[in-house]
């Protein structure tokens, strides 16, 4: 196959052509989910890698799709599954001993793992496509007629080793990137009739970002905070709080929309950063890079952070996945740490409702594959002809996410099904499953901990996942938990208490097994009970 010289304008229409394939494949979402496949699975992180490098331990992050490893469930179906480096053998037994039914032998068999041998920090694809013998024998492992490819987002590098291989990707098309930015997510909002908080379009410079803040402002004299985000930023570390209230209080003349741009100008310099190695002077200059946009900062006494899941098949269906309350943690609460599944009761079918509305707007562009909505959720009781829940969407995400991982997992261990009804996800016996998630789980006195030393842990205490129950914790980023002590995991119960339950003696025992004389470190995710 010639690849080599083609135009920007004829890669993407090769690339198109092989993403048609799958619509012809697969006519329905069952056929789809079920069918005997080749994967070839690309878990580039293929974002600002200046972003990136704020999340602790961000290089072992290619493991959150490991649990596509569990599709090998299908004794037909074969997968190839590429790092920049080797993973742990242990860790791929793991996941491999997680499958019911399946001879260990029988899907290590049908797993290739290869690797670029290549810690630096461009993404995975880019790794891939430098090594052109890595992409012959990727294109030598797999049968193209059945083939196709997943990756954690996609990019130009994702689209072009699409091409390269001859292998149809399933995911975004990238020239429609800009629907899951900041900006963007606000122009669907805006589209569909989703409520969303005031505020501006894409701003690229500090005076402009000044004079939209300025604007906002004025449209909402009460206002008393704002959030400037980075317009390509993720797990909320690109975001920063302008507090309104100490201009307020040190410059009450702000009449005038000079007066008001000049003293928010001034105030940049005191912005709230939620990463905490960001400074002004860095973040300024990511503005003209990437974008940032300013909205209003929703204030409550109550507040969540749910979010709904979603994808588009190849046929262009739209599909609710699931829901969630996210996590956060950070200096005001807009760093993901984890999850839990479902979303409360009380909002997670208008959360479908709203989903399934901003899906089909994507559908309708030609989007592809996986979709996430997060939402503010603010509390407000006792207000007549008003919910009790006020929801306001804040961003999409078109990309797998920190709650993909753990709804997967379950799906794939369990085969169980999403019930739209009742948003909550039933076993093959029809028991309702819950879970929670976090990809955050990290102390200090972890660190050290070999991934063998984990599995050690896992059988003294009795924390695997047990298929016979279907209960119990699945792990993930193990690769993170010696440098860093941290570690992913997805606590999954017959209810909510139950999965809690498991989440906390989970802590206690990795507690134990790493006790000493010294004072115990703080866990980050202190709090990750939802309260049930």
């Amino acid at each position: 196959m010639q690849t080599k010289n083609l135009s920007a304008s004829e890669t993407a229409a090769q690339f198109h052509a092989l993403q048609m394939q799958l619509r012809d494949r697969w006519q329905t979402v069952e056929r789809f989910d079920g069918s005997d496949a080749d994967i070839v699975v690309v878990p580039s992180l293929s974002l600002d890698q200046h972003e990136l490098v704020k999340i602790q331990g961000v290089h072992h992050y290619e493991e959150r799709l490991l649990f596509s490893l569990i599709r090998l469930r299908n004794p037909r179906t074969r997968l190839v599954y590429i790092t920049s480096q080797p993973l742990h053998p242990s860790v791929i037994d793991y996941y491999l001993q997680l499958l019911p039914g399946i001879p260990f032998s029988h899907a290590r068999d049908r797993l290739l793992l290869l690797s670029t041998y290549d810690s630096s920090l461009s993404p995975l694809s880019q790794k891939i496509l430098d090594r052109p013998r890595l992409l012959e024998r990727i294109r030598m492992a797999v049968q193209r007629d059945r083939a196709y490819m997943i990756c954690y987002n996609s990019t130009t590098a994702e689209r072009d080793l699409s091409v390269k291989l001859d292998i149809p990707l399933y995911a975004l098309d990238p020239a429609l990137l800009e629907w899951g930015t900041k900006s963007g997510s606000r122009q669907i909002f805006a589209e569909t009739g989703v409520p969303h908080p005031d505020g501006s379009n894409s701003l690229w410079s500090a005076d402009a970002l000044a004079i939209a803040a300025a604007e906002l402002w004025e449209r909402q004299p009460s206002l008393k905070r704002m959030v400037v985000k980075l317009n390509e930023g993720f797990s909320g570390e690109g975001n920063a709080i302008l507090d309104l209230r100490p201009i307020q209080f040190a410059a009450p003349d702000t009449t005038s929309h000079e007066k008001r741009v000049d003293v928010l100008k001034d105030q940049f310099q005191h912005l709230a950063f939620e990463a905490a190695t960001e400074t002004w002077a860095n973040f300024s200059n990511r503005i003209p890079q990437l974008g940032a946009i300013v909205e209003a900062f929703l204030e409550g006494d109550t507040k969540r952070s749910p979010s709904v899941q979603g994808r588009i098949t190849p046929t262009g269906e739209v599909e609710i996945l699931s829901t969630h309350d996210q996590i956060l943690g950070g200096p005001s609460g807009q760093i993901y740490l984890g999850c839990s599944f479902p979303a409360d009761e009380m909002y997670r079918l208008r959360l479908q409702e709203l989903g399934l509305r901003i899906g089909k707007n994507l559908a309708e562009k030609g989007a592809m594959e996986r979709f996430g909505v997060d939402f503010v959720a603010v509390h407000q009781p006792d207000q007549p002809g008003k919910p009790e829940w006020d929801l306001q969407a804040i961003e999409i995400n078109l990309r797998k996410g920190g709650t993909t991982h753990p709804f997967m997992t379950l799906k794939f261990l369990t085969n169980g099904r999403y019930d739209l009804s009742s948003g909550l996800f039933y076993s093959q016996q029809g028991r309702p499953k819950y879970y929670i998630a976090t990809d955050n789980l990290q102390k200090d006195r972890y660190q050290g901990l070999l991934p063998n030393d984990l599995m050690d842990i896992i059988a003294l205490h009795q924390l695997h996942f047990d298929t016979s129950t279907e209960t119990g914790t699945v792990f993930h980023l193990m690769g993170c938990l010696s440098e860093f002590g941290k570690v992913g995991v997805t606590s999954i119960g017959n209810s909510p208490q139950q999965a809690e339950e498991i989440y906390q003696r989970l802590i206690r025992a990795l507690d134990e097994e790493t006790r000493s004389s010294n004072e115990e470190p703080r866990s980050q995710v202190v709090g990750l009970s939802m309260g049930w």
